[in-house]
């Protein structure tokens, strides 16, 4: 244990790096916090930039935020997709609930930038 007391606060902050939003999410994302995190993901997504969110310092990922992931995602559509990076604790939720099959899920924010540049095989 860290020895703090206090629970860990959600930051989301918001960049935009050549033509792709790129939200950067920290803390914990439950229902206490899911709903910032989709009103920020939400008014980013109406820009209508491709968007990465970058949750590599997510600690913690319970059902409404994979619900808030499901739901941006479906916004996106197919051709400007939302790109999902993941730490263990995002990826296991993602994976158990057979969201990897319908998110783009990267290991690091290089590899979500990339995949961004490259047209898809598929």
């Amino acid at each position: 244990m860290s020895g703090e007391s206090a629970p860990r606060l959600l930051d989301v902050q918001v960049r935009t790096e050549n033509g792709t939003a790129i939200v950067t999410v920290q803390g914990e994302v439950d229902m206490a916090s899911a709903p910032q995190l989709q009103a920020a993901l939400e008014d980013t997504q109406r820009e209508g930039h491709p968007l990465i969110v970058d949750m590599s310092e997510v600690g913690f990922l319970g059902s409404a935020g994979l619900s808030v992931l499901l739901v941006v995602s479906e916004a996106a559509g197919s051709g400007n997709g939302l790109r999902v990076v993941v730490s263990d604790a995002v990826r296991r939720p993602i994976e158990l609930t057979g969201l990897d099959k319908l998110l783009a899920v990267y290991d690091s924010l290089a590899a979500a930038v990339a995949a961004g540049t490259n047209t898809p095989a598929s």
